[in-house]
This record gives C-alpha cells, structure tokens and sequence, in this order.
C-alpha cells in the first residue's frame, strides 16, 4: 500500500497539476473567451481561433515545448526566425488587387496619412514608461495589420508578442464597430453623399510594373522590410502574370491558410501567464485602440483636405480605408457611404487608400526598424 502511495506522488509530482497556478487558470480562461469571439460573434475567426487554442496549450505546465524538439518547437523557430509574415504577405498580395490604386495613385496619401495612429501610439507608449522598442512595437498595432505587427514585435520586443497580436487582431475583427462612428463624427450628411467619378481602366502593363518597381524603391530605401514587401508584391506578380494561376492559387489558398495556422498558434504559444498577466498587457489593449482610432481619424481627415482640393470630387469616407486591415476596410466605407446615398458605390474607391495602407504600414515598420533597432 506505501508503495501505491508512493507511486501516487510521483505520478502527481510528474503531472501538469502540481505546477499549476492560479494565473495558469486565468489565461486558459482567456483562450476560451477569445475562442468564443471567434466562433460565436465571429471575430476574425481564422485568427483568434488558432491564437486562442495556443494561448490554452501554451498555459499547461511541463509540457516541454520549449526544451523537447517537436512540432511546436518548428512553430516557434518559424515565427522567432522572420519566416511566417513574409508568407503571409505572399498570400496577401495574390490575393490583392492594385489596380484601384494605380488608377488613382493620389489615394496613396490617404493610405500615408492613416499611418498617424502608429505615431500617436507610439509617443503615447512612452509617455507611459515603454522602451521605444516596446513603442514602436505598440504602435504599429495602429496600421491593422496582423502580419507587420507580429513581424515588429519579433524584431524589437519579443515578450510583448502575445499582447501585440491579440490586440492587433481583435481591433482588425472590429473594424465594422469601431470605424463607422468615427467617420459619421469627422464628415457631413454631404460629404458622405458624394460620389466619385468612375476609375479609368489599368493596363496589365501597368498592373505588372507597379510590384516590380515598388518591390525596387522600397527594398533599397529600407532593407529591413525587403523581406515582407518582397514577397507582398511577388504573390501580387502570380496574380496578374496571367501565366502562374496554380502559384497564385496555391499562394491564396493553401499556403496562406497553412501559414496563418502555424503562425496564429505559434502567437498563442507566447501568451502564457506570466508574460501576459502584466499591467503591460492592459496598457498595450488601450494603447492598441488609440492607435487604430487615431489612424481612422488621419484617413478621413485628409480625405476631407483632398476633397477641398479636388473641389469637393473625392468622399472623405474613403480616408478610413487607409488603415490596412483589407478589404474590411474598404467595405465599411462603401457601407457607410451607401446609407447615406444609396447610389454610391465606393469600394474600388476605397481599395485604393485600402491597400496603400498595406505598403503605409509596411514602409512605418521598416522606417522604426531601420531607426530604432
């Protein structure tokens, strides 16, 4: 019987039970709230599911992860080593059509301008006490996009990981919440009203210098982001080609969902207790919100100055689309630019300052990292 007992304790000592903790507990609970967003209201679901059910693994003690070669090893040199967000940019850019703004490159500024968040944030962080890693870090939450966030934080403040993405990600899912006020705040009734005149054609010549040249300038300007916006416009390249369909399709589909996969659970994986149950935490959620606000805020703003300039052609409401959570954004301009005339239609529009927000955001990563690191 002594022997039984004994056995007993060992196998109890041995168990994830004896080395858990209360905060272990809080942070399970959390990947369940946040599965529960994903799946019942549909937060960004193919995001917040993975991190979710990562935040939970990542909260079970003497699992071995970090010392046992494995799987979630593999995850974790993949996101620690740069490899994910590039991937995740490949897909972005076959699945991303340029067009609208190379028909109007003048949106280009809109997607600039957008970018004011990042720097609001990121002042605002230190402010409060951050490095200006950590701030920066923070404050590309601002640009809404996932990718360019996580890619950030590796680089400059890898313990802020598992914050960063969660607030990155769930301010992306609510975009259709927290954008519409704003933008109804910032513009008129007849602002709202206006409607564009109709995008001039792009020729495929155009469609397939634009990723080449862009993939040039920028690449030389800051090499640090050569990496995301190379491969940003080389997924662009397999969709306008009209010669690499399976590329293309394989970059939209099977490949990006793989990687979103690894790289969302590998995000999970950092949230454990003792990294996220941080006063920090709390500051970057709030931080993250007055960097995406701010960011809406210099959209619309300098779409109302391109409409005075324009002689009242262009409709501020496509400035919000200058954040880069794409093409949520730009939907929500069209949504919003519908009800209040219900004969705008102002997505392709919108999709320009949309997917000028992906290159802003980009370019705000890389001008921090060639800065700061």
């Amino acid at each position: 019987m002594e022997a039984f007992i004994i056995s007993l304790q060992a196998v109890w000592a041995e168990s994830g039970f004896a080395a858990f903790t209360s905060g272990h507990a809080i942070m399970i609970l959390v990947g369940i709230v946040l599965l529960y967003l994903a799946f019942a209201k549909g937060f960004e679901p193919l995001l917040l599911a993975p991190i979710a059910f990562g935040c939970i693994l990542a909260n079970f003690p003497k699992t071995g992860f970090e010392e046992d070669p494995g799987l979630m090893q593999v995850i974790a040199w993949g996101i620690k080593n740069e490899v994910f967000p590039p991937l995740i940019f490949l897909g972005v850019g076959a699945m991303t059509d340029f067009g609208p703004l190379i028909a109007n490159p003048s949106t280009l500024l809109l997607g600039a301008a957008a970018q004011v968040g990042v720097f609001i944030s990121l002042m605002g962080a230190m402010a409060l006490g951050f490095s200006i890693q950590e701030a920066a870090s923070i404050g590309i939450i601002g640009g809404a996009d996932g990718p360019t966030a996580i890619y950030l934080a590796i680089k400059m403040a890898p313990h802020l990981l598992g914050a960063i993405a969660v607030a990155a990600y769930s301010y992306m899912s609510l975009v259709p919440l927290i954008q519409p006020p704003i933008m109804k705040l910032l513009t008129t009734q007849k602002e709202r009203e206006i409607v564009m005149d109709q995008l001039r054609p792009v020729s495929k010549f155009e469609k397939l210098a634009f990723p080449v040249v862009t993939t040039i300038v920028i690449s030389l300007l800051l090499p640090p982001i050569a990496s995301l916006m190379g491969m940003l416009m080389l997924g662009n390249l397999f969709r306008e080609s009209g010669v690499t369909d399976r590329l293309s399709d394989t970059a939209q589909n099977a490949l990006i969902n793989i990687v979103t996969i690894l790289l969302a659970t590998g995000t999970g994986l950092t949230m454990k207790a003792e990294n996220f149950l941080t006063y920090q935490t709390i500051l970057i959620i709030v931080l993250g919100l007055i960097a995406f606000a701010g960011g809406t805020v210099g959209g619309v703003l300098f779409g109302k100055i391109m409409n005075y300039l324009s002689g009242g052609k262009v409709n501020p409401l496509i400035g919000s689309a200058g954040v880069s959570a794409v093409p949520m954004a730009a939907r929500v301009s069209q949504i919003v630019g519908q009800k209040a005339n219900p004969e705008n239609f102002l997505l392709m529009h919108a999709m320009g300052p949309n997917v000028a927000g992906v290159i802003g955001t980009a370019v705000a990563a890389g001008t921090m990292l060639a800065m700061l690191k």
